[in-house]
């Protein structure tokens, strides 16, 4: 169906002649800006990955179940994938730098408040408050760091700032595990709130300008909101799935998805372009192939960390200091290929990613209480360089396929899709727990019920990333950069 293109008088939209041109900026000003957007791609995957390995900790003082306990992350990535896009959207609009302060003065904020929560309803509250300030951050970094570097020094720029995102997910296990074993699992939240006050303090002074391509355009409400009933009906119908009230979420979700692509169809200015899909094959297999490896691999951290601290018996600093291994790897690639992707097509390059994500993968589909150590370090080893050679080249793929008018929808998107795929990640754990433990504490009675939530677990998520290496092959051949959509212009 062919979106109606009324004039701007007719919508009462301001026209494109009124956007704000992005500023332009020196050398030593792009490293600032570069600087600060890693600063902020540390801070929420550094917060994430520490706490998955305090969960055991977390489990035990609020009496929590395996369920349950799922949805400390499940809560922060929920709240984050539902308002990624529609804040993509608002800072294409309203401007990128507001909304990336907002959004890390906000995250900052409930990581404070987070240390004083007392119930486990406060906890899973103030982890969805976390999420809203996360959407913002994520929702703008990606979008920012594109409007200030062109086609050909992207890559270089986009890898530093993946390294800056693995490199949380480094020190977040490892940090984590000490902070826990010591000071408490809210010690880990603790340390947020410098980072994140620095953070705010650099955007208020060195980074000047504001990008607001759309600047005067209106903002899609209706669609913002069937987006979000869409996606809590489905993340609320995984998490009690096999009971008829999960399979009836999940079908309202569905319900709601459809809606939602028929409204965008309709509206002159939707939330979520989808021309960006049907008319940019760059962009649209290279966000599939996104959330298949997000979808694959998120939740192999979550699944190691209760397996080597439950069923093997090691504290949280040996867990942080073997689950390391993974995001150390992505950290020491993720530059390399994001330097590649200049000159390489991003197909390649991703598509070798992911087909080694799959052979890591599938070793641990055979692990037991006895597998040794170094067999669960050499599979993180591969899964790790797997994950590197991808993410970096994919992200320059997206973002050098779209006009800049749609950077902060594309950085949402792309935010989106990771958390989705991470969601969905978490929902194949939760449903698999929901079969096989049920709503109780992973006590060692069910270790043995645990072990094979794991064996199926690892099994899907290998099967997910050979169809990953499928969807990366099937973007074609384009640009270095991933440059085949569109000039990024």
């Amino acid at each position: 169906m062919d979106r109606p293109n009324p004039s701007p008088e007719a919508t009462g939209e301001v026209p494109a002649i009124c956007r704000t041109p992005a500023p332009p900026l020196s050398s030593t000003d792009k490293g600032i800006v570069l600087f600060i957007a890693a600063l902020a791609g540390f801070l929420t995957p550094f917060d994430g990955s520490a706490v998955n390995i305090a969960l055991p900790v977390m489990a035990a003082e609020f009496h929590l179940d395996a369920i349950m306990l799922s949805w400390i992350t499940t809560a922060y990535l929920l709240t984050s994938a539902v308002f990624l896009v529609p804040f993509g959207r608002i800072a294409d609009i309203y401007g990128r730098k507001r909304v990336f302060l907002y959004g890390i003065a906000l995250f900052t904020g409930a990581s404070f408040v987070m240390t004083m929560v007392s119930t486990a309803e406060m906890l899973i509250a103030i982890r969805l408050i976390q999420g809203f300030g996360g959407a913002m951050i994520f929702g703008t970094a990606l979008a920012i760091l594109s409007s200030v570097f062109s086609p050909g020094e992207r890559g270089r720029a986009l890898g530093i700032y993946i390294m800056a995102v693995y490199l949380g997910l480094t020190m977040g296990p490892f940090l984590g595990g000490i902070l826990t074993g010591y000071l408490g699992w809210r010690s880990i939240f603790l340390v947020n709130v410098p980072l994140g006050i620095l953070a705010c303090l650099l955007i208020l002074w060195r980074l000047h300008g504001e990008w607001a391509e759309c600047q005067g355009e209106r903002f899609d409400l209706r669609g913002s909101v069937l987006y979000a009933c869409s996606l809590v009906a489905v993340m609320l119908g995984l998490s009690t799935v096999p009971d008829l009230k999960g399979v009836l979420l999940l079908s309202v979700g569905m319900v709601f998805g459809v809606i939602f692509v028929l409204y965008e169809l309709r509206v002159p200015l939707p939330v979520l372009d989808l021309s960006l899909f049907t008319k940019n094959r760059v962009f649209a297999f290279s966000n599939l192939a996104a959330l298949i490896s997000y979808c694959a691999t998120y939740a192999v951290t979550f699944l190691l960390s209760l397996d080597l601290q439950l069923t093997r018996g090691f504290s949280p600093e040996q867990a942080g200091g073997i689950l390391i291994v993974l995001p150390a790897v992505q950290a020491l690639l993720s530059p390399v290929a994001g330097r590649l992707s200049d000159r390489i097509d991003s197909q390649v390059l991703a598509s070798i990613g992911i087909a080694l994500t799959a052979v890591g993968m599938f070793p641990l589909v055979f692990i037991s209480e006895s597998t040794p150590v170094l067999y669960l370090i050499a599979c993180l080893v591969v899964l790790g360089a797997g994950f590197g050679i991808f993410s970096s080249p994919n992200i320059n793929a997206i973002m050098s396929s779209v006009e800049k008018r749609y950077l902060g929808v594309a950085s949402g998107m792309n935010g989106t899709v990771r958390l989705v795929g991470q969601m969905l990640s978490m929902g194949i754990v939760m449903m698999l727990f929901s079969l096989f433990i049920g709503p109780v504490m992973i006590t060692p009675e069910y270790f043995p019920e645990f072990l094979q939530s794991l064996h199926y677990a690892f099994l899907i998520f290998s099967l997910l990333s050979l169809v990953g290496v499928v969807a990366s092959l099937m973007r074609g051949k384009g640009l270095p950069g991933g440059r085949g959509g569109s000039d990024g212009k």
